[in-house]
């Protein structure tokens, strides 16, 4: 190519035009001789001028006309390679950044259309959690209006029942505003060392009276009789713990143990609470920290719980940048287990 580009080919006809006259001059001069001086000025001076003009134009038209040709094919065929290439390059980069953004838009259509669904649920579980307890109280209050205030077998019940309804309803507001708050990152986690131990020993203190009405057991497992110091917020961890040990009894069998068990390693403090009661379907086990999900619908009610108990757990774990996990057996029971940082 640089050949082609930098090459006169006017220069080079002359060159090898002069080659060849010198050449001719050579054959000339060995027959110079044996020739006449008449005959030396007529037939060779002008034969040497005309083999000089003969040669270049044949050289110029029919030599390096080609050579200039088969240049310039050399140098247009890598150009066009050149361009070939950078185009099959762009096209494959083009082609590659198409199908990323397709696949991309996909995933976010997916996102999008997940968030849309849960957002229906959601609302949808919201809506009726909160008029279960509005229309019970209605109920009551209507019926109390129309005379039954001045029945004394059920003015009392009733009232009792609409207050117990109105705490329901205050549970799901402030269970909801809570949520709100870690989602948010409002609520300020007060980190400090503490024996989570110790903490459960208190849990254990006031949820006896529960326990006892369902003939429940509250232990500790064997070998965890010393402290376990960890890191975060105690208020935020009495309140997990206290959900999960409530859950455990008010869902599990009558007379069954509920074990709470700690694991050293080497940076974190794992804490499990183990249950012997009925268990969760594996179904349900990936939406039990689902906002408002409940295994068993009409029992969980009957129960009073706001269905955001496992909700809460589940954000103030997260708040620790830790994690939670479950595992069950149908009638075997489950076990509930969160890390904590080592103090």
């Amino acid at each position: 190519m640089k050949l082609y580009k930098n090459i006169n080919i006017r220069q080079i006809t002359i060159l090898i035009t002069v080659i060849v006259s010198v050449l001719s001059f050579l054959i000339i001069f060995i027959f110079w001789n044996y020739l006449t001086e008449v005959w030396r000025l007529i037939v060779l001076i002008p034969l040497i001028a005309l083999n000089f003009l003969i040669v270049r134009f044949f050289i110029e038209k029919y030599v390096f006309r080609k050579v200039k040709l088969i240049y310039k094919l050399i140098y247009d065929s890598k150009k066009d390679k050149i361009s070939d290439d950078i185009s099959k390059e762009s096209l494959e980069d083009v082609n590659k950044r198409v199908i990323e953004w397709a696949e991309n838009t996909k995933k976010e259509l997916a996102t999008l259309k997940s968030l849309e669904e849960y957002r229906k649920n959601y609302v949808g579980n919201i809506s009726h959690e909160l008029k279960t307890p509005i229309f019970s109280i209605q109920a009551y209050l209507y019926t109390l209006l129309d005379g039954g205030l001045y029945d004394e077998k059920i003015n009392k019940d009733y009232l009792k029942r609409a207050v117990d309804n109105t705490v329901r309803l205050q549970n799901i507001v402030e269970d909801l505003d809570t949520i709100t708050k870690l989602e948010s990152g409002q609520v300020q986690m007060d980190f400090r060392r503490f024996d989570i131990r110790e903490l459960v020993e208190d849990i254990f203190k006031d949820l006896k009276s529960m326990a006892r009405k369902k003939k429940v057991s509250l232990k500790f497992k064997e070998g965890t009789s010393k402290p376990f110091f960890v890191l975060a917020d105690r208020d935020s961890i009495r309140q997990v713990l206290t959900n999960l040990i409530v859950n455990s009894i008010k869902y599990g069998k009558d007379g069954s143990t509920i074990k709470l068990s700690f694991y050293d390693t080497e940076s974190e403090i794992l804490t499990e609470v183990s249950d012997n009661g009925l268990g969760i379907e594996e179904k349900h086990l990936k939406h039990v920290f689902d906002r408002f999900y409940r295994v068993d619908s009409s029992r969980s009610r009957k129960q009073g719980g706001s269905g955001l108990g496992l909700s809460i757990v589940k954000h103030i774990i997260e708040a620790h940048d830790q994690t939670i996990n479950v595992r069950s057996t149908i009638n075997i029971g489950s076990t509930f287990g969160f890390t904590l940082k080592k103090a």
